[in-house]
């Protein structure tokens, strides 16, 4: 229900009449807008007496009363002057300068008046020039004007110094919309880019909110940009005073012609407000009308309609003027005059409604718009006379062009109320109003709302920030890159595929290469590739491979396995783009970071897959080296978006059954099959051997799928050896990763018998602990120890082993017969990343050729071989091959000279005995504090000859 506002009787019949009149038009201009008259209320018979008079005056008050509070701005006058011209002209400037409602009543804001106050600056400045001693010459007039304008800055005087502090203040307080705005910006710009650049970019944008004020709202400069400005130069009531610059002379983008059109108008209109100071009655007229004038155009502004912030759908009701007594000596009939002049010479309809009530013995006459002309003076000199009727006729144009001028007043709506109306008393006839609603426009559209929703939007663009920099490695607000996400689980770690400059997955890590690549640290190889890649120009054909291995690492250390591969990979790389082979397709090679361990499989394959659906380059993926619970899934989402992986040292035996699969490695059951051949050798013929499996627990969270793989088929081993294998014993993580491995050792030592063989299904790590544990727990420390193991454990280094035996398989079985090309290139490629001046001392590098410490792990080799492997598919008859077509491809490489032999993806083993991987078994024993490695048998890789194949007899431990 709408709120009532106020509520009275009418009192007689009179008032009623014209109160209803007065709110139709109040309450119909949401609807329809109606022209607003100018109503004048007056009694009917001059000689009523006062008391009809004052019962004509009280229909003005009683308006008032009743639409004060109910958010229509309006404004009660009253007459104060020495004279009807100053009485006139200060109700207008009432009207102009003091506020027409407070913004609790207001359906929107206060109203401003520009025009208005741009004449209240020339009125200013033409007072303190005629004010000064002489008056100042007419001819100098204007330009002392100007200079006064100038020295006022355009503006009309202000209380308090406008200071450059002041208008800072004024740009950045909280409760204003450009000050929300500012904090709100600041808010988001500190969660994006750091205190430091925030402090600096706030500074930097509080002296140009400074600068912006100071310019926008006093400098002379931008004068003829403001609307008030605009006005003065184009309006046609000015055009006859200031002809020497016609209003075409304006232009947004002139500003030296937009200032001389100004400048001359205003000098114009202050020598008639001058000569209206010295009492001429036509330039009173003038100003007068000038200001009334000014008045209508500022309020049809507040008004107007397609303005950016609605204002014409906020205000539903006009605004409302009440002359509670109009009279020729109090200036109440000039300005009724007056607004009915401007009204009938400008085409514009204006939302002003005006109430003026005029005692009976008050007579509405039309006021002239200027006085009659004298002939006799221009009769003396007839030329001369013409001219000055000519500039006379110029000067009166202003103001003489009304159609009033003639006799109507047009737009006053006379209402002439007879006694009998006014003395009849309605005793029932109660007078109400209803508090006018704000519309949905203010809601939506005010500067609360706005800063609201603004601060809102901030706000949640601040939040998804937060969020988008908590999810993505790089995701600022502007340029955020989706294929680097953040790890959800475990330690943080950028996983996916780094295709942003930004995203760096090796930056500032330092560790380095060992044995020929010591000084090539991790970060050196990153950029290198990165390098690579753009050396590529834009014309050359090329092919993108997908390298996705563990590049990060909480331990620096860790990380050693992603280094080793992704010098591999850079190896390859760097060959196919060097210009002395000429390759037609170069190689771009994409990093993609599975986390440490490759515990993120599934998420970086889904990176991976998302950016080959962007880049029709992309041909498959190396890598995946690690065998998780994830690898099945992600191999099969690979094979789904039709990419191939070349796997590098994953032994799973269930992955190689999925068509896009291609391995390099031999699986656990060619491992155990290798280590078998020792095993049975070693088993006591009996069948008296005691054997035990150890492996890392199931519940130790880390996704490991390889130690679960070996467990089993070392188990599968060690029976078909001969021993009698017992229960499985685990050994758990403790809180740092280190295997806890007293409790196991201790439960298998110390409870006969010792075993005499064990199958140790863990990780490289675990090596050392395991050896110590074995060396010094009693009932193991005296006993001579077999213990068998996998692949993983080509990365680790030995110290003494006591008196247990190791033996474990190497996938990449190198000789000086195998790539013997690839080492010295390589060794090249790797000094070449050396910083500048620095040296190689041999003492550190060991030995050159396959027996350098760089490449014993095999990591570099393997990784080298699967990327030659992919390229081969990818290139194959020097053209660029798709992602499909390379797949297709892959069943046919068959590589010869390679540093592991012949990597041949041609098809799949028949048997274990003629396996196309090649694999060394390897034993290592202790000798004083370090431990000896030899190899004790092996074969290389590639479709293996009868005669070569491994046996009991050429597997002699």
């Amino acid at each position: 229900m709408t709120q009532g506002a106020w509520q009275q009787n009418g009192g007689n019949e009179a008032a009623s009449a014209v109160f209803h009149l007065v709110q139709e038009l109040i309450d119909r201009y949401r609807i329809n807008r109606p022209v607003m008259p100018i109503v004048v209320a007056q009694a009917e018979d001059p000689g009523a007496g006062p008391g009809i008079d004052e019962r004509v005056r009280e229909i003005a008050h009683l308006v008032y009363r009743a639409n004060e509070p109910r958010r229509v701005p309006v404004r009660l006058l009253e007459s104060r002057g020495t004279s009807p011209y100053e009485s006139a002209l200060g109700m207008v400037r009432t009207l102009a300068e003091r506020p027409w409602e407070t913004r609790e009543r207001s359906q929107y804001k206060p109203f401003t008046f520009p025009r208005s106050r741009l004449l209240g600056a020339i009125e200013q400045a033409t007072a303190q020039v005629v004010a000064r001693p002489g008056g100042g010459a007419p001819a100098d007039r204007g330009e002392h004007i100007l200079e006064e304008l100038g020295s006022l800055r355009w503006r009309p005087t202000r209380s308090g110094p406008d200071d450059w502090t002041r208008t800072l203040r004024a740009s950045v307080r909280p409760e204003t919309f450009l000050g929300a705005v500012f904090i709100a910006v600041l808010g988001v710009l500190l969660g994006e880019i750091g205190w430091t650049a925030t402090l600096l970019l706030t500074a930097a944008a509080t002296l140009v909110l400074a600068v912006v004020r100071l310019l926008t709202t006093s400098a002379p400069p931008l004068l003829w940009l403001r609307r008030a400005s605009r006005w003065l130069a184009t309006t046609s009531s000015l055009a006859a005073s200031s002809t020497a610059y016609p209003s075409d002379g304006w232009s947004w983008l002139s500003p030296s012609g937009s200032w001389r059109v100004i400048r001359a108008r205003a000098a114009a209109v202050a020598l008639r407000v001058a000569e209206a100071r010295e009492g001429d009655a036509a330039a009173r007229q003038f100003h007068l009308e000038l200001r009334v004038q000014a008045l209508l155009e500022d309020l049809r502004h507040n008004y107007r309609p397609r303005a950016w912030d609605g204002r014409r759908g906020k205000r539903t009701v006009p605004p409302v003027v009440l002359l509670p007594t109009a009279t020729r000596e109090n200036g109440g009939v000039l300005l009724i005059n007056a607004i009915n002049n401007v009204r009938s010479r400008r085409s514009e309809v204006d939302p002003l409604l005006l109430l003026a009530s005029l005692p009976a013995a008050e007579e509405l006459t039309h006021t002239p718009s200027q006085p009659p002309v004298d002939p006799s003076a221009d009769r003396r000199v007839p030329w001369s006379g013409a001219q000055a009727r000519y500039r006379r006729w110029v000067d009166d144009l202003s103001i003489g062009q009304s159609p009033a001028g003639a006799s109507a007043l047009s737009w006053v709506l006379r209402l002439p109320l007879s006694t009998a109306q006014l003395t009849h008393e309605h005793a029932d006839a109660r007078l109400h109003t209803v508090r006018v609603r704000r519309t949905w426009a203010w809601f939506v559209m005010s500067r609360t709302s706005v800063a609201l929703i603004l601060v809102g939007s901030l706000l949640g663009t601040f939040l998804w920030s937060e969020h988008w920099q908590a999810t993505y490695c790089h995701g600022p607000l502007t340029d955020r890159n989706t294929d680097a996400v953040w790890s959800r689980s475990g330690p943080r770690e950028c996983v996916g595929v780094a295709t942003a400059p930004e995203v760096r997955f090796a930056g500032g890590n330092d560790l380095e290469l060992r044995g020929l690549g010591t000084g090539v640290t991790f970060e050196r190889v990153e950029r290198a590739v990165r390098e690579e890649n753009a050396g590529i120009g834009a014309d050359e054909s090329y092919v993108t491979v997908v390298y996705a291995g563990p590049l990060t690492a909480e331990k620096v250390e860790d990380s050693r396995k992603g280094l080793e591969e992704l010098t591999g990979v850079y190896l390859q790389q760097r060959s196919v783009n060097s210009p002395l082979t000429k390759h037609p397709v170069k190689l771009k090679v994409l990093l993609a970071n599975g986390g440490e361990d490759m515990l993120h499989q599934t998420v970086t394959v889904r990176k991976i897959i998302e950016v080959a659906r962007q880049d029709p380059h992309v041909v498959g993926v190396v890598g995946m080296g690690r065998n998780t619970t994830e690898s099945e899934e992600a191999t099969e989402a690979l094979r789904k978006a039709g990419l191939a992986v070349v796997d590098t040292t994953n032994s799973s035996g269930e992955l190689p059954r999925k068509s896009n699969y291609f391995g390099l490695a031999a699986t656990d059951e060619e491992q155990t099959y290798a280590l078998g051949l020792v095993a049975r050798r070693l088993a006591p013929p009996d069948g008296t051997g005691r054997a035990l499996v150890l492996s890392r627990t199931k519940e130790n969270g880390d996704k490991d799928q390889y130690t679960i793989e070996q467990r089993d088929a070392g188990r599968k081993m060690l029976e078909a050896a001969g021993y009698l294998v017992g229960e499985n014993v685990g050994y758990p993580l403790a809180g740092n990763g280190a295997a806890a491995l007293g409790e196991a050792v201790a439960s298998l030592c110390e409870a006969p018998p010792v075993p005499d063989a064990l199958y140790f299904a863990g990780r490289a790590e675990d090596v050392d602990p395991l050896m110590e544990k074995l060396s010094h727990t009693t009932g193991c420390s005296r006993k001579d120890i077999t213990v068998f193991t996998g692949d993983d454990l080509t990365k680790a280094t030995f110290t003494d082993t006591g008196r247990v035996t190791l033996y474990y398989t190497a996938l990449a079985p190198t000789a000086a017969d195998r790539g013997a090309a690839f080492y010295p290139r390589a060794s090249a490629a790797l000094a070449a990343l050396l910083p500048e001046g620095t040296g190689r001392p041999t003492s550190r590098t060991g030995p050159e050729g396959y027996r350098n410490a760089l490449w014993a792990s095999g990591q570099i080799v393997m990784a080298y071989s699967a990327t030659a492997a992919l390229y081969d598919a990818a290139a194959r008859g020097d053209v660029a091959r798709s992602a499909a077509e390379t797949w297709a491809l892959l069943h046919t490489v068959d590589l010869d000279d390679m540093p592991t032999g012949t990597v041949s993806l041609a098809g799949s083993p028949a048997s274990l005995t003629d396996n196309l991987h090649g694999l060394d078994v390897v034993k290592v024993v202790g000798r004083g504090a370090e431990a000896v490695s030899s190899i004790v048998c092996g074969k290389a890789a590639g479709r293996t000859p009868e005669k070569l194949r491994l046996t009991e007899e050429s597997c002699r431990p």
